[in-house]
C-alpha cells in the first residue's frame, strides 16, 4: 500500500486543537527536572566539544535565472566543474559578511 507524504510550512500548518495547546501549556509549566530524559540522557560537556553547528543543513536551492558579465562566466568555468556552486558559494560568503557587519559596501563595491 502506497502512502501519500505529508508536508508542512510554517504558513500551512493545521492550529492546535485545544487538548494540544493545554498539554503544551502543562509540559511548558514544568520545572526540568521533574522531566524524565532517561531515554535521551543529556550530553556531558566532553561530548559537546566536537559538536559541530549546522552540520547537516542543506539550504533549499531555487532555480534562478541571472546575467552575469561574460568574463566573469568564463572565469568561473575555467575552474572547473561546478561554477554554479562556486558562485553560490560567493554570494554566501558577501551575504554572510554583510549580516556580520565586518564590510560595508555600496553597490558599486567600494568600501566605506
Amino acid at each position: 500500500m502506497k502512502t501519500k507524504m505529508v508536508s508542512y510550512t510554517p504558513e500551512t500548518l493545521p492550529e492546535l486543537t485545544e487538548a494540544q495547546v493545554a498539554n503544551l501549556k502543562a509540559l511548558a509549566a514544568r520545572r526540568d527536572s521533574e522531566i524524565d530524559t532517561s531515554d535521551i540522557p543529556e550530553l556531558t560537556a566532553e561530548q559537546w566539544k566536537n559538536a559541530e553547528r549546522g552540520r547537516f543543513y542543506r539550504p533549499v536551492k531555487r532555480q534562478i535565472t541571472a546575467r552575469v558579465d561574460a568574463d566573469v562566466l568564463e572565469w568561473l568555468k575555467a575552474q572547473g566543474k561546478g561554477y554554479q556552486s562556486r558562485i553560490n558559494a560567493i554570494l554566501r560568503r558577501e551575504m554572510l559578511q554583510a549580516y556580520s557587519g565586518t564590510r560595508n559596501v555600496d553597490r558599486m563595491g567600494h568600501k566605506s
